[in-house]
């Protein structure tokens, strides 16, 4: 039994399916997520932008993980004594599971700090519908500034502020200013119309990179008109305005909030040993004094046998690579092969900054512009795993090489669905009616009092 479709889990379940069939083995592989897809996280700043469709960034299990039962619902409870857990489906009918071997990957949320009117007015960067949020949400903005008759008003509009400078918060907004240069061209308006404003609570951009490497791609989005303000963050923020730490008001309609994760609110439930809000395991990821029950991706505190007395940070990379150590150990409990540690290997990073540029850092080598542009692409293209994927993705590279940005509302990004409670995969859908407002403003408490629990989580995200 597998909980979560994210990168480790659906690693886990692809190479352990295999391995089963192989060795003829009568063993069974469930794997219980709310969504019916593997998300390509690293695109979603794309799909925010307007420059890829956000099916291009989901896998769909049913196709990829063919010898796999794949059970849709949300895990509420494990009970590890009697190898059972409890689920509920998309209608909120509630059913009990029985398992063997259990591997919990259930992922990460948004990691959110007791900033007054931050989740009522705030979106993240972890799931589709927080992506195209932002777009609509945007594009919106910037055809009500053109008929709004309040200048002041009318500017608020043309601004957005985006609150971590990590890699997906560098990733969107070097997008949003591709999609505002456009939007200037087409709506009219004047060079420096649209603010961008990047805010970072550490001293420096993407403090997870090289000095070097981060100092150019600052550079490039300075060119490019983004404000970078460090060393300060977000204070309070209201529906037409955000203030910062170091009092400076800043009149927005727009805030996206991408500072940084902590583990899944299931991982707190479960009364399990844990580590910087994650769960202990050993070099086999396996946890501790539970037989038979495994952890990997960004719920576990991985040890990392390069650097002995840390874990391993939460990537889609090390969550990976997790997964096929997790389907060979799993394997290994049920008498098919041997365990064996997990082990990694930096293979380095790549930030893609919109049109043109992209820093990266392949195998130690440090690249910049059309070089590490190409790298970040083919790294792209090669890591989603499905060839009808690449291909679409490989298009839109294309088509956005050779036409102009579309700047296009479509209507799919409801507010109420972007919530931060709403939209990470961990709560069922709200219920409607006229308690649906009250209802998402609960999920949204019981979401900041789970994300408080793990508070001691660094504040870093799945870099590309």
């Amino acid at each position: 039994m597998i909980v979560g479709s994210g990168f480790a889990g659906f690693e886990c379940a692809r190479r352990l399916s295999r391995l089963l069939h192989h060795h003829r083995s009568a063993d069974t592989v469930t794997l219980i997520s709310p969504i019916d897809y593997l998300l390509y996280t690293p695109l979603l700043p794309e799909v925010a932008g307007g420059a890829i469709d956000p099916r291009f960034a989901a896998v769909p299990l049913i196709d990829m993980l063919p010898r796999v039962r794949i059970v849709r619902a949300y895990v509420d409870s494990v009970d590890i004594p009697a190898h059972t857990l409890q689920c509920r489906d998309q209608e909120n009918t509630s059913y009990q599971l029985s398992w063997d071997r259990l591997v919990l990957t259930p992922g990460s949320i948004s990691r959110l700090f007791d900033i007054p009117g931050l989740a009522e007015h705030g979106r993240g960067l972890k799931s589709t519908a927080q992506a195209l949020y932002l777009r609509d949400h945007i594009l919106e903005q910037f055809e009500l500034a053109r008929i709004d008759t309040d200048k002041q008003r009318a500017a608020a509009r043309k601004t957005i502020v985006v609150v971590g400078a990590s890699y997906s918060g560098t990733e969107l907004i070097a997008q949003l200013c591709a999609m505002s240069a456009v939007a200037v061209h087409n709506f009219g308006f004047t060079t420096g119309d649209v603010r961008l404003i990047l805010v970072e609570r550490s001293g420096r951009m993407m403090p997870e990179l090289g000095a070097e490497l981060a100092a150019r791609a600052e550079r490039v989005l300075r060119r490019r008109g983004v404000q970078i303000r460090v060393g300060v963050t977000l204070s309070e923020v209201a529906s037409d305005h955000v203030v910062l730490s170091d009092g400076t008001r800043i009149d927005t309609y727009t805030v996206a909030w991408v500072t940084g994760v902590v583990a899944s609110p299931l991982i707190a439930a479960l009364g399990l040993p844990t580590e910087k809000g994650r769960l202990k395991v050993g070099p086999d990821l396996q946890i501790p004094g539970a037989e038979g029950v495994f952890a990997g991706g960004d719920a576990a505190a991985v040890p990392d046998a390069t650097n002995p007395g840390t874990i391993t940070p939460p990537t889609a990379q090390h969550a990976n690579r997790q997964g096929k150590t997790l389907a060979r150990n799993v394997a290994a409990s049920l008498g098919y092969g041997s365990p064996r540690p997990y082990r990694h290997r930096d293979l380095g990073t790549v930030v893609d900054l919109g049109p043109g540029f992209a820093v990266a850092n392949p195998l130690g080598i440090q690249l910049s512009g059309l070089a590490a542009k190409f790298i970040t692409r083919l790294y792209h293209l090669y890591a989603i795993p499905r060839n009808a994927n690449r291909w679409a993705v490989a298009l839109g590279y294309l088509t956005n090489t050779l036409f102009t940005l579309p700047l296009v509302s479509i209507g799919l990004g409801q507010s109420s669905l972007a919530r931060f409670s709403a939209s990470e995969e961990f709560v069922a859908t709200p219920q409607v009616g006229n308690m649906r407002d009250e209802q998402m403003y609960a999920d949204d408490r019981r979401y900041q009092e789970a994300a408080a629990e793990a508070t001691a989580l660094p504040a870093n995200r799945s870099p590309t």
